[in-house]
């Protein structure tokens, strides 16, 4: 019983641990490869809390997906989040940016 009990706590733990605050703020984000898997998209929500936050809250999603996929947090951006506010494509209060890992 014990053994469940810290078990349980420390997937808390876990939990908590990877969520992380951009701009003081919570974004949900997703990722999803594209025609090929370098290729992505990456979305971050709500844009309306922090469009720095949502920029930030993206770009970790990518580096992570690059890091974990292909060992490298270098990203070729094709819309970015260092791009002018006007050009980012914001929809629905989501963020999406597209890159790709170098292979």
């Amino acid at each position: 019983m014990t053994y469940l009990a810290v078990a349980g706590l420390l997937a808390a733990c876990g939990s908590e641990a990877e969520d992380v605050a951009f701009d003081g703020q919570f974004y949900r984000t997703g990722i999803s490869d594209l025609d090929e898997r370098h290729k992505f998209q990456v979305t971050a929500a709500p844009v309306s809390a922090s469009l720095l936050g949502a920029r930030e809250a993206a770009r970790y999603e990518a580096t992570i997906f690059c890091v974990n996929e292909y060992g490298s947090s270098n990203i070729n951006w094709v819309v970015g989040p260092d791009d002018p506010d006007e050009v980012l494509p914001i929809s629905n209060d989501t963020l999406t940016l597209e890159g790709a890992c170098p292979l």
